[in-house]
């Protein structure tokens, strides 16, 4: 990353000011009130904006901008992208439209208010030109604000509108430096992007599962997800009252028994969950970074192949930097209050028991479990054969250390770890990493092992 970034705010918004190819407008509801302040607090202001509004009440939202079921919403901050850069051609096109690319800078926010503790979080973006007379792209973020207080709410959202409006003009044509800039100014303690998106034909070269990867890389955000259409998705409105089943893994390559255990878990999971539930269910898989490693840094191609693999199954996939199952259950309690079930095998579990895991919690790997099986979590547990014996271990056989023998009991007896079947004990002969070396030897048994549309991917 370059040291020549530019990250005060004030300079960028009198960068962009001086910067005479670019013209604009900001419309900002709700709390996001700070974004063309900065703009108006730097010199040469009317070389950037064009108008600058703030339909503050509900009404005259609507009257503006059409109505909505939700004002904090995509669909919301969309509506107000189209009408402002409509009318901003519109108008300009004819004097300026030669000599300006024009954009049209939005948000909608919910900061904390009197007596309010709801969730304070919001949406903004950027429709802009990328030439003259060129068509209009989009750029679209959403924020999680973790601040208690309004005014560092506000704050923390005029910094980062700034920010977005500078990435999208100066680093667009990389994604690294485009979402590390877009906290400069901020301790990443105040808010969280768990969404990025390019949209439109000038940004057909963009795969925005690489930009929720690198949100997730970069720390902005603890994890990102996408649908099977490879759709970037902002996780609360995925995972809202979704019952959900988890399974973690590496899925390098995607192999049958990865599928199986979807399937099995989700027949011993439904068990607990009545028709409207069930209807409503989520099957998710989840990458960690850390299996995504090659040496130091991140396989980006590698991950896009998996990932391709996965969707190609009708797989939603989870990328996220919570190697600890604590932190990726309360991730998911975040978003939902429905049952949560955990996907993982003998080997997986065991990890769990290690106390390792916990070395960084004040109460240990008590408070791990604590905060593990907080809220409706259970751990559906996939057999394992031992293959110098033959012997299949399941979770009802399963030896943890002595110390924590009871304790292994106890979560068996009130069904927090439970067995699931195995359709086929073949599946067991084999691991990810045996698939891999009869590819990497050329021996096509692995080719029985791994789905057909997981077949590219596992080549490369």
């Amino acid at each position: 990353m370059s040291n020549e970034r530019e990250t005060s705010t004030y300079n960028k918004a009198l960068k962009i000011n001086l910067d005479a190819s670019k013209y604009g407008t900001f419309a900002e509801i709700g709390a996001g009130q700070g974004v063309a302040d900065w703009f108006f607090q730097a010199s040469a202001t009317a070389g950037t904006i064009a108008k600058s509004i703030s339909a503050y009440d509900m009404t005259m939202s609507d009257e503006i901008y059409g109505k909505c079921k939700r004002y904090v919403s995509r669909e919301r901050m969309k509506s107000m992208l189209k009408y402002e850069f409509d009318i901003l051609e519109e108008r300009l096109s004819e004097s300026r439209g030669d000599k300006s690319t024009f954009f049209s800078y939005c948000n909608t926010i919910r900061a904390r208010g009197y007596k309010d503790n709801g969730e304070c979080h919001g949406w903004m973006g950027v429709r802009l030109q990328l030439k003259p007379h060129g068509p209009p792209c989009d750029i679209l973020c959403h924020v999680r604000l973790l601040d208690e207080e309004n005014i560092d709410q506000m704050k923390a959202i005029g910094i980062i509108g700034v920010n977005l409006i500078y990435a999208s003009f100066y680093h667009r044509d990389n994604i690294e430096n485009f979402v590390e800039s877009l906290i400069d100014g901020l301790d990443r303690s105040k808010v969280e992007v768990d969404l990025l998106k390019f949209l439109g034909e000038d940004f057909h070269y963009v795969d925005n599962r690489i930009c929720s990867l690198q949100l997730v890389q970069s720390g902005l955000t603890d994890a990102a997800m996408f649908t099977p259409e490879g759709e970037v998705v902002q996780p609360a409105e995925a995972l809202y009252k979704r019952p959900i089943a988890l399974l973690r893994g590496s899925f390098d390559p995607v192999t049958n028994l990865h599928l199986d255990m979807m399937e099995q878990t989700k027949k011993k999971f439904f068990e607990r969950l009545d028709a409207e539930q069930q209807e409503r269910y989520m099957g998710i898989c989840e990458i960690s970074t850390n299996n995504l490693l090659r040496g130091d840094e991140i396989d980006h191609v590698n991950f896009i192949d998996r990932a391709d693999a996965l969707q190609a199954m009708g797989k939603m996939v989870l990328i996220s930097r919570c190697p600890e199952f604590h932190k990726i259950a309360g991730y998911l309690n975040r978003y939902t209050n429905q049952p949560v079930a955990f996907s993982l095998s003998i080997g997986l579990l065991n990890e769990l028991f290690k106390e390792k895991w916990s070395e960084n919690l004040s109460g240990g790997i008590l408070e791990s479990f604590g905060r593990l099986f907080k809220s409706q979590l259970g751990l559906y547990v996939y057999p394992w054969k031992n293959r110098k014996t033959g012997e299949v271990v399941t979770a009802e056989v399963f030896e943890t250390d002595e110390n924590l023998r009871h304790l292994y009991l106890y979560f068996r007896a009130n069904g927090m770890i439970q067995d699931v079947g195995c359709s086929d004990e073949s599946l067991l002969d084999f691991t990810s990493r045996d698939i891999n070396k009869m590819i990497e030897s050329g021996d096509e048994e692995w080719k029985k092992m791994v789905p057909q549309v997981a077949h590219k991917g596992a080549m490369y």
